[in-house]
């Protein structure tokens, strides 16, 4: 049976850094992995060879990428393991991070995800299987179509939808990490171009380059090395589940979503209504609509007469995706899930300047990534 994070050792994450989410550069990707380690490590308070082991999620970098970008800090020795999940690589390495340091083999482990734009090659188009799916439905098209059937269940409109991106873009224009930095009027959202259904560009996530890093210790390691503990942000659940087979007609990335927010929530012994910032897997607008229902925030076909209402803004009863989301922070794949913790450690502690929060003292970090797999973290604010 398994044992739930409480019953390790507890983890704190004690440093973050991040290179900005942006479109495709002639910035190497060991330049972009670098500079949010090294604002990491600066964070901490903390120098590389303090690190005992590194977790590098990418997805389309391609083979060991790591050794390249590391050893620029320096030849410690310490191992090195690539974590590739799709659009969870990210969010996978924290959690491999977050168990090795719990489980006492590790006092300090960092997980750094990066990528840069490159073509996506998927694994099951080799698996023998034929694909009854993607071959006929596009991502996008997929998310169109389960906004039309929201929309038409609960009698919500193209505009209500289209508010999510409008707050996240709202909330990207002042973050100095995002890709889309620019604010969009819910009639320009509208404007399109359509990309399928009743889903606008700019109601889809851009595809982009950069890097996160996030550095987790034990409390014997922030004695050890006098780091901050007020600074220091309790992880107290990190859960992944797969996809199984459910009920005809229900969407699997909402209802692994579901399943798998449950298991956090129960790891962590907190409620969905405790809750004070969430960051959600929002590549589509419509996402964040069924993601909120799923946690329980609110009754299903009623999160966008909420979000309409302003509940869901910073300063509302719970800020969801105060980064921008994927929609407008951006989705490099590889560093996505990492940006996410840090973007929750900052709430917490009451960094976030102009995107902060009020009295934010918990969070959580959401990611799905196709295959599919979700990745969850629950994370407190220090005593």
């Amino acid at each position: 049976m398994r044992r739930p994070l409480r019953d390790y050792r507890p983890v704190h994450v004690v440093g973050i850094g991040l290179h900005r989410f942006q479109p495709l550069s002639e910035t190497t990707y060991v330049e972009l992995g670098l500079t949010a380690i090294r604002e990491a490590m600066a964070d901490a308070g903390i120098v590389f060879s303090a690190i005992d082991s590194a977790y590098c999620g990418t997805a389309l970098l391609g083979m060991a990428p790591s050794r390249a970008m590391l050893r620029h800090l320096g030849a410690s020795g310490l191992p090195i393991t690539q974590v590739e999940n799709a659009s969870a690589s990210g969010s996978t390495a924290v959690r491999q991070a977050v168990l090795e340091v719990a489980s006492g083999m590790a006092d300090v482990s960092l997980a750094i995800g990066l990528d840069k734009p490159a073509p996506i090659r998927l694994a099951h188009e080799a698996a023998g299987v034929p694909d009854l799916v993607n071959a006929y439905a596009s991502p996008f098209t997929h998310f169109a179509l389960l906004a039309d059937d929201y929309m038409r269940r609960y009698g919500v409109t193209a505009e209500q939808v289209a508010r999510v991106a409008e707050k996240n873009f709202r909330n990207a224009s002042k973050n100095p990490h995002a890709h889309r930095q620019k604010g969009y009027s819910l009639a320009e959202i509208l404007s399109g171009p359509n990309i399928s259904g009743p889903l606008t560009r700019l109601q889809c996530c851009p595809i982009g380059e950069g890097a996160a890093a996030v550095i987790v210790a034990s409390d014997d390691a922030i004695a050890r090395l006098g780091l901050s503990r007020a600074r220091s942000v309790r992880v107290l659940s990190s859960t992944s589940r797969s996809e199984r087979v459910y009920d005809p007609g229900a969407d699997p990335d909402t209802e692994l979503t579901r399943e798998t927010l449950a298991m956090s929530c129960a790891e962590a012994g907190v409620s969905p209504g405790d809750l004070d910032v969430v960051e959600f897997h929002d590549g589509f607008s419509i996402e964040e609509l069924l993601y909120v229902e799923a946690l329980g925030v609110c009754p299903p076909g009623q999160a966008a007469g909420q979000l309409a209402r302003g509940d869901f803004d910073i300063g509302g009863r719970v800020a969801i995706n105060p980064s921008g989301g994927l929609l407008a922070m951006g989705h490099p794949i590889g560093p996505t899930g990492v940006g996410q913790i840090c973007e929750i450690a900052r709430q917490l502690r009451g960094e976030a300047g102009p995107r902060q929060h009020p009295g934010a003292r918990l969070g959580l970090a959401h990611m799905v990534g196709i295959g599919s797999v979700c990745v969850v973290h629950i994370l407190s604010a220090a005593d």
